[in-house]
């Protein structure tokens, strides 16, 4: 199965000259998002991985999905201020100002050996916050894998200069 194919492209949002990547047709169709989820689990079988972390929103269905499947556990990196418990934070860039990401202080043990999952990886922005973030709480990122690369944003080659594996199923060009 071509997984492009079930991604759907929404031109000019969320603003004009941007080439939306929608995951939600893949989502939907039964096929195409088993073939993800297998996908994004088959590198790292046999790997010992303790906890999938998902980047806010559609990272976490995919997470979740591949956290299953890896029979490990499961960590939300959500936006600031959405997570109820004490957390940790990290600033990252936007294209124009600072935002902010957080993990519960306590989704981590030292020592544990963690897969970053997103959707898309464009800038690389959330991804390495979601890097120093479970590096502060002690544990290892293994790698990170997405869906879609946007190799001409440089996300993924950031990420590489940060010693993180990254595998994504297709890309992109473009915005």
């Amino acid at each position: 199965m071509d997984i492009k194919t079930a991604i759907r492209t929404i031109p000019d949002y969320p603003k004009p000259g941007i080439m939306f990547r929608d995951i939600t047709t893949l989502l939907g169709n039964a096929r195409a998002f088993r073939t993800v989820v297998d996908q994004l689990v088959q590198p790292y079988a046999g790997i010992r991985i303790d906890k999938v972390v998902a980047i806010e929103a559609r990272g976490f269905i995919l997470g979740g999905a591949v956290a299953h499947q890896l029979s490990c556990g499961f960590a939300p990196v959500r936006k600031k201020g959405k997570l109820p418990w004490q957390s940790v934070r990290q600033e990252y860039e936007l294209e124009y100002g600072v935002d902010v990401m957080e993990l519960h202080a306590d989704a981590l043990a030292a020592g544990e050996h963690v897969l970053i999952v997103d959707d898309l990886i464009a800038t690389g922005g959330t991804a390495t916050a979601a890097v120093k973030l479970i590096e502060r709480l002690g544990a290892k990122p293994i790698g990170a894998s997405f869906v879609i690369d946007l190799p001409d944003l440089g996300g993924a080659d950031r990420l590489r200069a940060l010693g993180i594996r990254v595998d994504a199923l297709c890309a992109f060009d473009g915005h």
